[in-house]
């Protein structure tokens, strides 16, 4: 993705070589994020006051607020005074066994939290495209919980409307977290808040070499899981597909040509399914880590008004949700 300079004067050629001069350089080289501390890969261009000169060695991170200090000193005031131990929104998930939960947090309603998790984020994603209008987002964001609070794991943001049937704009893990399923967790509850929506969705593209198989691997999944509990798999349509796992027609047929399921037929794409190699597949395809509990996601869509939404699956298959969040679409 190409980066953003700003939506001020435009820049030149030579301020943009400039400009991509100065971010290959990290500017701060850790960060001290709660009992972590943690090597950061990328340049990211926060406030100037907490990077006097080149880079620093370390910045100390609010894990509940993601507030960025300067000395130790100045974030143990910060724990004394502030109260707060999750982050801002509403609360949509929980997993007690497992200790975790997400928040829906409104770019619009909480603005300086919404942007300190993209500074964060640009530490991190090399090709992240830093927004600092985060009022057309929202960013879910996933902690582990204990008696002391709620510990920022990770998060992927979406755009409130997305006239190209996104459902996820940047997604992130961090590092001493990683390895352990967050990542496809983060992936499959954006396509569970899609079903509760009734539309099909994709990432943002274009994806990374590690964001394409992380999808990779949860639309094969996804689609075997369906096609094994479907008793009539021969009969199956990527249509159906479509419908029962809210996937958009090319990652579905994307991940078809993977797992060898996908034939052309006068230039029309067909299943090629053998039900005795579904199981085999699945067995192949196995899924590590935390997984999604749709009956625990305590959501409602936010429904934003417009003349007509071409990735809801309603007026193929006949069904409404329930009650739903409105918004006016602005123009």
């Amino acid at each position: 993705m190409e980066e953003d300079y700003g939506t001020a004067a435009p820049m030149d050629i030579n301020s943009i070589v400039e400009h991509e001069t100065l971010t290959k350089v990290k500017n701060v080289n850790s960060l001290e994020l709660g009992r972590n501390i943690i090597d950061t890969w990328y340049f990211s261009p926060v406030s100037k006051d907490l990077t006097p000169g080149d880079s620093i060695e370390k910045l100390y991170v609010s894990e509940f607020t993601l507030d960025f200090f300067r000395y130790e000193d100045e974030i143990r005031r910060h724990y004394q005074r502030c109260k707060i131990r999750h982050p801002p929104g509403d609360e949509i998930y929980r997993d007690d066994v497992l200790k975790i939960a997400m928040f829906e947090v409104d770019g619009a309603k909480s603005k300086f939290y919404s942007q300190n998790l993209c500074y964060l984020a640009k530490f991190f994603l090399d090709h992240k495209t830093l927004q600092y209008d985060v009022d057309p987002f929202l960013f879910y964001v996933l902690c582990e919980y204990d008696e002391r609070g709620y510990h920022f794991v990770g998060y992927f943001s979406k755009e409130k409307l997305s006239e190209v049937g996104y459902n996820l704009a940047c997604i992130l893990t961090l590092p001493p977290y990683q390895r352990k399923g967050y990542g496809k967790f983060l992936i499959q509850f954006s396509y569970e808040l899609s079903k509760k929506e009734g539309k099909v969705g994709s990432p943002e593209k274009p994806l990374s070499d590690l964001g394409q198989i992380s999808y990779r691997s949860y639309w094969s999944h996804a689609i075997l899981q369906y096609l094994s509990e479907e008793q009539d798999v021969k009969q199956v349509k990527i249509i159906d597909i479509m419908r029962k796992t809210s996937i958009k027609s090319e990652d579905v047929i994307l991940a078809l040509k993977f797992l060898s399921l996908l034939k052309y037929i006068n230039g029309n794409p067909c299943l090629c399914v053998d039900p005795k190699q579904i199981h085999g597949k699945l067995l192949e395809n196995t899924w590590k880590g935390a997984r999604v509990h749709p009956e625990k996601i305590h959501w409602t869509p936010l429904r934003v008004k417009q003349v007509k939404d071409k990735w809801a699956l309603n007026a193929k298959t006949k069904h409404t949700t329930g009650g739903a969040r409105n918004i006016e679409k602005s123009e």
